[in-house]
């Protein structure tokens, strides 16, 4: 990987983001001292999803998609006698 100093990446700045983005990574110093890696962005790796990462961990009820629909019913309806509202 290359380095640069600073003054020559202010002065070809262009000209090395193009490398960068050719996948030419590189180096900015600054009196001999590293301060930054310019990297392609393609070069990160995309985050994955593991699908079933919860098997086993989370159950559903078999009547979920029914569970306390008599009384959304009766809430809809007007007829539901709970908590009152503060």
């Amino acid at each position: 990987m290359k380095t640069v100093s600073l003054r020559e990446a202010e002065a070809d700045f262009s000209r090395l983001v193009e490398e960068a983005a050719r996948g030419e990574s590189f180096v900015i110093a600054e009196d001999g001292r590293p301060l930054v890696r310019v990297v392609p962005a393609e070069t990160e790796a995309p985050r994955t999803r593991r699908i079933g990462g919860l098997v086993g961990q989370i159950t559903v009820p078999d009547d979920f998609d029914t569970m306390f629909q008599d009384e959304i019913i009766r809430m809809f309806e007007g007829e539901y006698k709970g908590k009152p509202e503060p």
